[in-house]
């Protein structure tokens, strides 16, 4: 039995999966990871760096800065959900989705109970008087003020803030209550959001990356090449 025919088994006799994505899922959907080569970290930003820009204190600071790189670097509002997250939307024994992403597409693949852990770019709020808008209320690559006066500031976990505990403890809850657990698309090196998964005590865990990572050894299946191809292949055993 070759690693696709058993990935596909081992999907099909799961009783609770939990699916944990990186930017690699979304990458088909063109919107660029991280830390590859041409990724959002490769690219020159004049006297900042990219870790500088999408932090706290510069947001504070320099917000006209700030929106002219995140509208522009970490917002596509043309990108729809590819076949891979679609295909996990789509498995009845997927419990939960935790997702390290921003973009929605999960929920936009019709994945219902999805954990963002750094936030979504769909989300905004004024830092007033906490008024809600979402991507199309506003213009992500400018400053956009309420009508209160107040800076929005879109709902994203920046360099030096802490993640949503309301997001966290049910996270590792459902990772923790999983038999299985598939990685996709992370090189596993964020904190504290890769520690999740030290958390997983159930049967099976299965690396999906195109890069190797630090926790490849302790994986049962470990797919270094793009998710598409990966589930393509699956698909094809049906």
């Amino acid at each position: 039995m070759n690693q696709y025919a058993k990935l596909k088994k081992i999907i099909d006799t799961s009783q609770r999966i939990v699916v944990f994505t990186g930017a690699g899922i979304s990458v088909p959907s063109g919107i660029p990871d991280f830390r590859s080569a041409h990724g959002v970290y490769d690219q020159p930003y004049g006297k900042y760096t990219p870790e500088e820009m999408i932090s706290h204190s510069f947001f504070m600071k320099n917000p006209k800065l700030f929106f002219e790189f995140y509208g522009t670097k970490m917002v596509y509002r043309s990108a729809k959900p590819n076949v891979a997250h679609e295909y996990f939307s789509n498995l009845p024994n997927v419990s939960a989705v935790v997702t390290q992403n921003i973009d929605g597409l999960h929920q936009m693949a019709g994945s219902r109970n999805v954990f963002e852990l750094h936030g979504s770019i769909h989300r905004n709020y004024c830092m007033k008087c906490h008024k809600f808008f979402s991507l199309s209320d506003i213009n992500p690559c400018v400053p956009t003020f309420c009508s209160c006066g107040g800076l929005i500031k879109p709902d994203v976990v920046l360099y030096e803030e802490p993640l949503d505990c309301k997001v966290i403890y049910p996270a590792i809850d459902e990772i923790a209550s999983a038999d299985c657990l598939i990685i996709v698309g992370t090189s596993l090196v964020v904190y504290p959001a890769a520690a999740y998964i030290k958390y997983f005590k159930g049967k099976h865990k299965i690396l999906i990356n195109k890069s190797s990572t630090a926790f490849d050894e302790q994986a049962d299946l470990v797919f270094n090449e793009d998710i598409i191809e990966v589930v393509e292949k699956i698909k094809a055993l049906e």
